[in-house]
């Protein structure tokens, strides 16, 4: 019940968002208009930007298949499915749900732990997220952007200074999230945070010590472990060699997004910028979505998109006619492979979903996870019990 309750309020948050959003954005804009420019789009150009969509996720697979080597040798198939299940259900479920229901769904096919998986999924997004700063910072200082631009959003104005501090906001989450993974995957940092987790029921001070260790062994000791297996699903990045390659693949990811995009402006009339402008309009729309909304994106795309097209000058209709036809082609072909691989596979994507939202890893029913104690836990463990 408090799973479906959380959904219901994520989605509900997501759905007031996304539906300001799109006012905004569109408010300006008649809707005839609108629908005459989508009539005059040449679809023809929809079949390379697809392929070439579908073809960046293929080598999103070959990424994940090298993060998951540590964890578990994986065949290709074995890694797409539960890959692209998870972005069709970020596709059509609120909060990202899709991050979490691939490792759940990882879980019941190769019986690996969940915080395992997790811990791979967790390393894909800051590979991304480093990939799309690096190409933000370098598209800053080549594409001109003026300095005196603002354009009313709301009563919101978006300008230079806006992408700066976004991208600066993003810099600091991906700086957090980097030292987070070397504070857990180092083996001195690791052992500290352990003790510290262990050493919890000592805040207690009013209850019997009994009492203590029931929840250091109910409560601490599983959290211990779980950490310990993230550190397991880490286990690649320090390799040097394999996060080079890492980072040559999500290059090849997000490059090939933006030639996506690029391609599909060839066949939106008034669409008339530079594949450097469109690169940097897929980066600032990215920006936009890292937001919570409702499923699929919707508003914040759109915001997104509109506002950075309208920064290289596009017109506000055929800047929102892109955004659109965009927008569609590049959720729905994720969504129709999501669920041929979800009825290949046998996956509930519902019951899937749920598991997902209750957060499997833990210990709850449905979401059992191999919580198989790391040897230095056991060494803290057993350094309580001998000062007990």
């Amino acid at each position: 019940m408090l799973g479906n309750y959380k959904t219901i309020l994520s989605l509900i948050a997501g759905l007031l968002l996304s539906g300001i959003a799109l006012y905004l954005t569109f408010r300006n804009i008649p809707l005839h208009e609108l629908v005459s420019y989508l009539k005059t789009v040449n679809y023809w150009w929809v079949i390379p930007a697809v392929a070439i969509v579908l073809v960046s996720f293929l080598i999103r697979v070959v990424r994940w298949q090298l993060l998951l080597h540590p964890v578990k040798k994986t065949g290709f198939w074995s890694a797409f499915h539960p890959l692209m299940i998870g972005f069709m259900l970020n596709c059509v479920l609120p909060a990202r749900v899709g991050e979490l229901a691939r490792p759940a769904i990882f879980y019941k096919k190769e019986h690996v732990a969940f915080s395992k998986v997790l811990a791979t999924v967790g390393a894909e997004r800051v590979f991304d997220i480093v990939m799309l700063l690096i190409f933000f910072v370098v598209l800053l200082g080549t594409v001109e952007i003026s300095p005196t631009l603002d354009l009313a959003f709301g009563n919101y104005h978006l300008n230079k200074a806006t992408l700066e501090m976004i991208g600066v906001t993003t810099l600091k989450l991906a700086l957090l999230l980097i030292v987070s993974i070397i504070l857990v995957t180092a083996g001195q940092s690791r052992r500290i945070i352990t003790r510290a987790i262990l050493g919890l029921p000592n805040l207690l001070f009013f209850a019997t010590r009994s009492f203590k260790e029931k929840v250091r062994e109910g409560v601490c000791t599983k959290l211990a472990n779980m950490i310990d297996s993230f550190a397991d699903g880490l286990e690649m990045l320090k390799d040097v060699r394999k996060v080079g390659l890492c980072l040559a693949l999500s290059f090849l990811v997000w490059a090939l997004a933006g030639v996506s995009y690029y391609v599909m402006a060839l066949g939106c009339p008034g669409i008339e910028i530079s594949f450097l402008e469109m690169y940097a309009v897929m980066i600032i729309l990215c920006f936009f979505i890292s937001l919570p909304s409702v499923p699929g994106f919707w508003g914040l795309w759109e915001a997104g998109g509109v506002f950075a097209l309208l920064i290289f000058g596009v017109p506000a209709k055929e800047a929102a006619g892109f955004t659109l036809t965009n927008h569609v082609f590049q959720m729905v072909p994720v969504i129709i492979v999501g669920l041929v691989s979800s009825i290949i596979t046998g996956a509930n994507i519902v019951q899937v979903a749920h598991n997902a939202d209750v957060a499997p890893g833990a210990t709850g029913k449905g979401a059992q996870v191999e919580m198989n104690p790391a040897m230095h836990t056991d060494e803290v463990r057993r350094e309580y019990s001998e000062d007990a």
